[in-house]
Protein backbone atom coordinates (compact mmCIF):
# COMPACT_ATOMS: atom_id res chain seq x y z
CA UNK A 1 0.00 0.00 0.00
CA UNK A 2 1.27 3.47 -0.69
CA UNK A 3 0.23 6.93 0.39
CA UNK A 4 -1.51 7.50 -3.68
CA UNK A 5 -4.12 4.89 -1.95
CA UNK A 6 -7.66 6.28 -0.64
CA UNK A 7 -8.09 8.29 2.27
CA UNK A 8 -10.31 5.36 3.58
CA UNK A 9 -7.26 3.14 3.91
CA UNK A 10 -7.72 1.06 6.85
CA UNK A 11 -4.52 0.76 8.23
CA UNK A 12 -2.23 3.80 9.83
CA UNK A 13 0.08 6.03 7.90
CA UNK A 14 3.91 4.43 8.17
CA UNK A 15 5.77 7.59 9.01
CA UNK A 16 9.85 7.46 8.30
CA UNK A 17 11.74 9.97 10.11
CA UNK A 18 15.55 10.71 8.49
CA UNK A 19 18.15 12.31 10.79
CA UNK A 20 17.70 12.14 14.43
CA UNK A 21 19.92 14.91 16.15
CA UNK A 22 18.64 17.78 17.12
CA UNK A 23 15.73 18.34 14.71
CA UNK A 24 14.96 14.63 14.94
CA UNK A 25 14.32 15.10 18.31
CA UNK A 26 11.76 18.03 18.21
CA UNK A 27 10.05 16.41 15.39
CA UNK A 28 10.05 12.65 17.17
CA UNK A 29 8.59 14.14 19.99
CA UNK A 30 6.18 15.77 17.79
CA UNK A 31 4.58 12.50 16.07
CA UNK A 32 4.60 11.13 19.76
CA UNK A 33 2.88 13.16 21.21
CA UNK A 34 0.24 14.25 18.41
CA UNK A 35 -2.44 12.08 18.84
CA UNK A 36 -2.86 12.58 22.81
CA UNK A 37 -3.50 16.06 22.36
CA UNK A 38 -5.39 15.95 18.55
CA UNK A 39 -7.80 14.27 16.52
CA UNK A 40 -5.36 14.02 13.80
CA UNK A 41 -5.13 10.37 11.31
CA UNK A 42 -3.61 6.83 12.94
CA UNK A 43 -0.53 6.50 12.07
CA UNK A 44 3.11 4.86 13.26
CA UNK A 45 6.30 5.60 13.52
CA UNK A 46 7.19 3.01 11.82
CA UNK A 47 11.36 3.93 10.67
CA UNK A 48 13.83 6.43 11.92
CA UNK A 49 16.97 6.16 9.91
CA UNK A 50 20.64 7.75 10.45
CA UNK A 51 24.20 6.50 9.28
CA UNK A 52 25.27 5.55 12.02
CA UNK A 53 23.85 2.29 12.98
CA UNK A 54 24.22 2.56 16.83
CA UNK A 55 23.49 6.11 17.25
CA UNK A 56 20.06 5.39 15.57
CA UNK A 57 19.16 2.21 17.99
CA UNK A 58 19.81 4.49 20.41
CA UNK A 59 17.70 7.79 19.31
CA UNK A 60 14.53 5.37 18.28
CA UNK A 61 14.65 3.42 21.57
CA UNK A 62 14.35 7.10 23.00
CA UNK A 63 11.84 8.55 20.68
CA UNK A 64 9.43 5.95 20.07
CA UNK A 65 10.26 4.29 16.71
CA UNK A 66 9.64 0.93 16.04
CA UNK A 67 12.70 0.31 13.67
CA UNK A 68 16.03 1.33 12.77
CA UNK A 69 17.83 1.27 9.37
CA UNK A 70 20.68 3.45 7.87
CA UNK A 71 20.07 3.69 3.91
CA UNK A 72 17.40 6.01 3.17
CA UNK A 73 16.85 4.81 -0.27
CA UNK A 74 15.00 1.66 1.12
CA UNK A 75 12.70 3.21 3.12
CA UNK A 76 11.52 5.41 0.67
CA UNK A 77 10.70 2.61 -1.27
CA UNK A 78 8.82 0.49 1.01
CA UNK A 79 5.02 -0.27 0.77
CA UNK A 80 4.43 0.15 4.34
CA UNK A 81 5.72 4.17 4.22
CA UNK A 82 3.05 6.56 3.98
CA UNK A 83 5.13 10.04 4.90
CA UNK A 84 8.68 10.76 4.57
CA UNK A 85 9.94 13.26 7.25
CA UNK A 86 13.22 15.02 6.39
CA UNK A 87 15.32 16.03 9.42
CA UNK A 88 18.83 15.68 7.45
CA UNK A 89 21.27 18.49 7.05
CA UNK A 90 20.56 20.69 4.19
CA UNK A 91 22.65 19.02 1.21
CA UNK A 92 20.73 16.30 1.22
CA UNK A 93 17.15 17.70 1.35
CA UNK A 94 16.94 17.45 -2.56
CA UNK A 95 17.94 14.11 -3.01
CA UNK A 96 15.79 12.54 -0.29
CA UNK A 97 13.23 15.04 -0.78
CA UNK A 98 12.73 13.84 -4.43
CA UNK A 99 13.16 10.53 -4.31
CA UNK A 100 10.51 10.13 -1.68
CA UNK A 101 8.14 12.06 -3.73
CA UNK A 102 8.49 10.41 -7.20
CA UNK A 103 7.77 7.08 -5.24
CA UNK A 104 4.72 8.63 -3.88
CA UNK A 105 5.16 9.42 -0.36
CA UNK A 106 3.96 12.66 1.71
CA UNK A 107 6.73 14.77 2.50
CA UNK A 108 7.55 17.09 5.79
CA UNK A 109 10.65 18.94 4.98
CA UNK A 110 12.52 20.71 8.19
CA UNK A 111 13.73 24.21 6.70
CA UNK A 112 15.35 25.92 4.70
CA UNK A 113 13.94 23.96 1.50
CA UNK A 114 17.46 23.45 0.02
CA UNK A 115 20.92 25.26 -0.12
CA UNK A 116 20.92 26.37 -3.25
CA UNK A 117 18.18 27.95 -5.46
CA UNK A 118 18.93 25.44 -8.43
CA UNK A 119 17.79 22.58 -5.76
CA UNK A 120 15.12 24.63 -4.57
CA UNK A 121 13.39 25.06 -8.29
CA UNK A 122 13.69 21.22 -8.57
CA UNK A 123 12.04 20.15 -5.22
CA UNK A 124 9.19 22.52 -5.81
CA UNK A 125 8.93 21.24 -9.61
CA UNK A 126 8.73 17.44 -7.98
CA UNK A 127 6.27 18.45 -5.07
CA UNK A 128 4.01 20.04 -8.03
CA UNK A 129 4.24 16.77 -9.65
CA UNK A 130 3.40 14.80 -6.98
CA UNK A 131 0.68 16.70 -5.83
CA UNK A 132 -1.16 15.76 -9.11
CA UNK A 133 -1.36 12.35 -7.76
CA UNK A 134 -2.40 13.14 -4.56
CA UNK A 135 0.67 12.92 -2.52
CA UNK A 136 1.75 15.96 -0.30
CA UNK A 137 4.49 17.84 1.12
CA UNK A 138 5.47 20.80 3.60
CA UNK A 139 8.17 23.21 4.64
CA UNK A 140 8.93 23.01 8.37
CA UNK A 141 8.78 26.80 9.22
CA UNK A 142 7.77 25.68 12.76
CA UNK A 143 6.89 29.42 13.89
CA UNK A 144 3.84 29.97 11.80
CA UNK A 145 2.71 27.38 14.54
CA UNK A 146 3.39 29.65 17.69
CA UNK A 147 -0.04 30.30 18.81
CA UNK A 148 0.74 34.09 19.39
CA UNK A 149 2.24 34.56 15.81
CA UNK A 150 -1.04 32.50 14.52
CA UNK A 151 -3.11 35.43 16.30
CA UNK A 152 -1.05 38.02 15.32
CA UNK A 153 -1.79 36.94 11.18
CA UNK A 154 -5.46 36.57 12.32
CA UNK A 155 -5.48 40.33 13.69
CA UNK A 156 -3.39 41.62 10.78
CA UNK A 157 -5.87 39.88 8.46
CA UNK A 158 -8.74 41.23 9.87
CA UNK A 159 -7.49 44.87 9.62
CA UNK A 160 -6.75 45.96 13.35
CA UNK A 161 -3.36 46.95 11.79
CA UNK A 162 -4.88 48.99 8.87
CA UNK A 163 -2.36 48.76 5.79
CA UNK A 164 1.16 47.81 7.27
CA UNK A 165 3.50 50.37 6.76
CA UNK A 166 6.81 48.29 8.07
CA UNK A 167 8.02 45.69 9.89
CA UNK A 168 11.29 44.89 11.80
CA UNK A 169 12.41 41.06 12.22
CA UNK A 170 15.09 40.51 14.46
CA UNK A 171 16.51 36.59 14.60
CA UNK A 172 19.54 36.90 17.50
CA UNK A 173 21.49 33.66 19.11
CA UNK A 174 25.38 33.74 20.33
CA UNK A 175 26.16 30.48 19.89
CA UNK A 176 28.85 31.58 17.41
CA UNK A 177 29.94 34.27 19.79
CA UNK A 178 33.02 32.75 21.32
CA UNK A 179 35.85 32.54 18.42
CA UNK A 180 36.94 29.07 19.79
CA UNK A 181 33.68 27.73 19.07
CA UNK A 182 34.74 24.57 16.96
CA UNK A 183 33.81 23.66 13.68
CA UNK A 184 31.00 21.90 12.10
CA UNK A 185 28.99 21.55 8.69
CA UNK A 186 26.83 24.32 9.58
CA UNK A 187 30.05 26.58 9.17
CA UNK A 188 31.11 25.20 5.74
CA UNK A 189 29.48 26.54 2.51
CA UNK A 190 29.41 23.30 0.70
CA UNK A 191 27.09 21.28 3.61
CA UNK A 192 25.20 24.18 5.23
CA UNK A 193 24.66 26.17 1.98
CA UNK A 194 24.95 29.43 3.77
CA UNK A 195 24.58 30.53 7.97
CA UNK A 196 22.72 32.53 9.81
CA UNK A 197 21.46 33.85 6.55
CA UNK A 198 19.99 30.34 5.75
CA UNK A 199 19.46 28.82 8.98
CA UNK A 200 17.60 31.89 10.82
CA UNK A 201 16.74 34.48 8.17
CA UNK A 202 14.93 31.94 6.49
CA UNK A 203 12.63 32.15 9.99
CA UNK A 204 12.37 36.04 10.07
CA UNK A 205 11.56 36.14 6.30
CA UNK A 206 9.14 33.41 6.07
CA UNK A 207 7.19 35.20 9.14
CA UNK A 208 6.96 38.23 7.13
CA UNK A 209 5.65 36.56 4.33
CA UNK A 210 3.58 34.72 6.16
CA UNK A 211 1.94 37.69 8.70
CA UNK A 212 1.86 40.00 5.98
CA UNK A 213 0.27 38.21 2.90
CA UNK A 214 2.15 39.94 0.90
CA UNK A 215 5.03 39.78 -1.90
CA UNK A 216 8.67 40.69 -1.87
CA UNK A 217 9.76 42.75 -5.10
CA UNK A 218 13.28 44.43 -4.07
CA UNK A 219 16.06 43.21 -1.82
CA UNK A 220 18.99 44.80 -0.52
CA UNK A 221 21.23 42.62 1.58
CA UNK A 222 25.07 42.79 3.54
CA UNK A 223 26.35 39.22 5.15
CA UNK A 224 29.52 39.22 7.14
CA UNK A 225 31.78 36.63 8.78
CA UNK A 226 33.33 37.52 12.32
CA UNK A 227 35.33 34.79 13.24
CA UNK A 228 36.94 33.52 9.37
CA UNK A 229 38.72 30.43 11.14
CA UNK A 230 37.75 27.86 13.78
CA UNK A 231 39.45 24.77 15.34
CA UNK A 232 39.02 21.38 13.07
CA UNK A 233 40.08 18.18 13.73
CA UNK A 234 43.27 19.33 11.47
CA UNK A 235 43.75 22.44 13.29
CA UNK A 236 42.24 26.27 12.33
CA UNK A 237 39.87 25.28 9.28
CA UNK A 238 37.98 28.06 7.12
CA UNK A 239 34.53 29.16 7.73
CA UNK A 240 32.90 29.73 4.71
CA UNK A 241 29.54 30.99 5.44
CA UNK A 242 27.96 34.09 7.33
CA UNK A 243 28.23 35.07 10.78
CA UNK A 244 25.29 37.22 10.39
CA UNK A 245 22.87 39.36 7.75
CA UNK A 246 21.31 42.40 7.47
CA UNK A 247 18.24 42.87 4.29
CA UNK A 248 15.62 45.44 3.23
CA UNK A 249 12.96 43.94 1.97
CA UNK A 250 10.44 45.62 -0.28
CA UNK A 251 6.87 44.42 -0.46
CA UNK A 252 4.27 44.38 -3.53
CA UNK A 253 2.10 46.31 -0.77
CA UNK A 254 4.26 49.53 -0.61
CA UNK A 255 5.38 48.02 3.01
CA UNK A 256 9.22 47.93 3.89
CA UNK A 257 10.87 45.34 6.26
CA UNK A 258 14.52 45.12 7.77
CA UNK A 259 15.50 42.19 8.70
CA UNK A 260 18.71 41.30 11.15
CA UNK A 261 20.16 38.44 11.83
CA UNK A 262 23.20 36.74 13.88
CA UNK A 263 24.85 33.70 15.50
CA UNK A 264 27.36 35.85 17.17
CA UNK A 265 24.79 38.12 19.19
CA UNK A 266 26.39 37.91 22.47
CA UNK A 267 23.83 36.90 24.96
CA UNK A 268 20.98 36.05 22.86
CA UNK A 269 20.17 32.73 22.87
CA UNK A 270 16.98 32.17 20.53
CA UNK A 271 15.12 35.65 20.19
CA UNK A 272 13.07 36.08 17.30
CA UNK A 273 12.04 39.71 17.96
CA UNK A 274 9.15 40.94 15.33
CA UNK A 275 7.44 44.24 15.34
CA UNK A 276 5.04 45.21 12.91
CA UNK A 277 3.66 48.95 12.60
CA UNK A 278 0.08 49.70 10.23
CA UNK A 279 -1.52 52.85 10.30
CA UNK A 280 -3.90 51.57 13.03
CA UNK A 281 -2.01 49.73 15.45
CA UNK A 282 0.67 48.00 15.71
CA UNK A 283 2.00 44.16 17.34
CA UNK A 284 4.92 43.11 18.99
CA UNK A 285 6.67 39.44 19.74
CA UNK A 286 9.57 37.82 21.23
CA UNK A 287 10.00 34.27 20.60
CA UNK A 288 11.99 34.20 24.00
CA UNK A 289 8.56 35.01 25.43
CA UNK A 290 6.32 32.91 23.12
CA UNK A 291 3.03 33.05 25.07
CA UNK A 292 2.69 36.73 24.66
CA UNK A 293 1.70 38.82 22.31
CA UNK A 294 1.82 42.70 22.17
CA UNK A 295 -0.73 44.92 20.58
CA UNK A 296 -1.31 48.64 20.33
CA UNK A 297 -4.96 49.93 19.12
CA UNK A 298 -3.82 53.42 17.47
CA UNK A 299 -8.30 53.88 16.70
CA UNK A 300 -8.72 54.20 20.57
CA UNK A 301 -8.66 57.91 22.26
CA UNK A 302 -5.09 58.37 22.98
CA UNK A 303 -5.53 59.27 26.46
CA UNK A 304 -5.98 55.25 26.40
CA UNK A 305 -3.59 53.98 23.80
CA UNK A 306 -0.39 51.71 24.84
CA UNK A 307 0.51 48.32 24.17
CA UNK A 308 -1.36 45.88 26.02
CA UNK A 309 -0.27 42.46 26.43
CA UNK A 310 -2.18 39.52 25.43
CA UNK A 311 -1.29 35.86 27.41
CA UNK A 312 -2.81 33.86 24.38
CA UNK A 313 -3.81 30.83 26.13
CA UNK A 314 -7.54 31.01 26.28
CA UNK A 315 -9.33 28.13 24.66
CA UNK A 316 -10.30 30.81 21.79
CA UNK A 317 -6.57 31.12 20.91
CA UNK A 318 -5.03 28.94 18.18
CA UNK A 319 -4.41 25.78 18.58
CA UNK A 320 -5.16 25.92 22.15
CA UNK A 321 -8.26 23.78 22.44
CA UNK A 322 -6.15 20.85 22.96
CA UNK A 323 -3.81 21.80 25.86
CA UNK A 324 -4.19 23.40 28.95
CA UNK A 325 -6.60 25.33 31.67
CA UNK A 326 -6.45 29.18 30.84
CA UNK A 327 -3.20 31.01 31.52
CA UNK A 328 -1.24 27.41 31.68
CA UNK A 329 1.52 28.66 28.94
CA UNK A 330 2.79 26.45 26.02
CA UNK A 331 6.76 26.10 25.21
CA UNK A 332 8.71 25.76 22.23
CA UNK A 333 8.07 22.28 21.18
CA UNK A 334 4.59 22.45 20.86
CA UNK A 335 5.13 24.26 17.63
CA UNK A 336 6.07 21.01 16.14
CA UNK A 337 3.60 19.24 17.54
CA UNK A 338 1.22 21.98 16.15
CA UNK A 339 2.97 21.35 12.00
CA UNK A 340 2.52 17.72 12.79
CA UNK A 341 -0.89 18.33 13.26
CA UNK A 342 -1.88 20.75 10.58
CA UNK A 343 0.34 18.00 8.24
CA UNK A 344 -1.70 15.31 9.17
CA UNK A 345 -5.09 16.77 8.66
CA UNK A 346 -4.06 18.38 5.26
CA UNK A 347 -2.82 14.48 3.70
CA UNK A 348 -6.59 13.23 5.35
CA UNK A 349 -8.28 16.13 3.49
CA UNK A 350 -6.28 15.77 0.36
CA UNK A 351 -5.64 19.19 0.73
CA UNK A 352 -1.96 20.95 0.00
CA UNK A 353 -0.90 21.92 3.58
CA UNK A 354 0.94 24.83 4.22
CA UNK A 355 3.66 26.36 3.76
CA UNK A 356 4.20 24.11 1.16
CA UNK A 357 7.31 24.13 -1.01
CA UNK A 358 6.26 26.86 -3.34
CA UNK A 359 6.26 28.77 0.18
CA UNK A 360 9.95 27.35 0.74
CA UNK A 361 11.36 28.58 -2.87
CA UNK A 362 9.90 32.04 -2.84
CA UNK A 363 12.20 32.22 0.51
CA UNK A 364 15.35 30.58 -1.37
CA UNK A 365 14.39 33.34 -3.82
CA UNK A 366 14.90 36.14 -1.20
CA UNK A 367 17.43 34.47 0.37
CA UNK A 368 19.45 34.08 -2.70
CA UNK A 369 18.84 37.80 -3.61
CA UNK A 370 20.41 38.76 -0.02
CA UNK A 371 24.24 37.09 -1.32
CA UNK A 372 24.16 38.57 -4.43
CA UNK A 373 23.36 41.96 -2.97
CA UNK A 374 25.67 41.45 -0.64
CA UNK A 375 28.36 40.52 -3.39
CA UNK A 376 27.34 43.58 -5.18
CA UNK A 377 28.00 46.16 -2.30
CA UNK A 378 23.96 45.80 -1.22
CA UNK A 379 23.18 46.57 -4.84
CA UNK A 380 18.97 46.85 -5.24
CA UNK A 381 17.93 43.51 -6.49
CA UNK A 382 14.84 42.75 -8.28
CA UNK A 383 12.29 39.74 -7.70
CA UNK A 384 9.84 39.14 -10.78
CA UNK A 385 6.87 36.45 -10.39
CA UNK A 386 4.79 35.70 -7.73
CA UNK A 387 5.15 32.06 -6.64
CA UNK A 388 3.79 29.31 -8.60
CA UNK A 389 1.08 28.12 -6.38
CA UNK A 390 0.13 30.57 -3.38
CA UNK A 391 -0.26 28.64 0.05
CA UNK A 392 -3.46 30.91 0.64
CA UNK A 393 -5.05 29.61 -1.99
CA UNK A 394 -4.28 25.81 -1.18
CA UNK A 395 -4.99 25.72 1.75
CA UNK A 396 -8.76 24.51 3.00
CA UNK A 397 -8.14 23.61 6.76
CA UNK A 398 -7.12 26.97 8.45
CA UNK A 399 -3.27 26.77 10.67
CA UNK A 400 -4.89 26.24 14.09
CA UNK A 401 -8.94 26.25 13.67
Amino acid sequence: MTSQEPANNPRPLGVAMIGYAFMGKAHSNAWRNVASYFDVPAFEQKVLVGRDAAGVAEAAGKYGWAETATDWRTVVERDDIDIVDVCAPGWLHAEIAIAALEAGKHVLLEKPLANTLAEAEAMTAAAQAARASGVQSMVGFNYRRVPALALAKELIAEGRLGAVRHVRAAYLQDWLADETAPMTWRLKKETAGSGALGDIASHAIDQVLFLLGDQVTEVSGRTHTFTTHRPGAAGLEEVTVDDAAWATLSLASGAIASVEVSRVATGRKNSLKLEIYGEKGALLFDLENLNELGFLDATAPAREQGFRRILVNEPGHPYFEAWWPQGHIIGWEHTFTHEVRDFLLAIDAGTQPSPSFEDGLTVQRILNAVEESAAAKSSIIQLAGAPAVPSTALTATPEGA
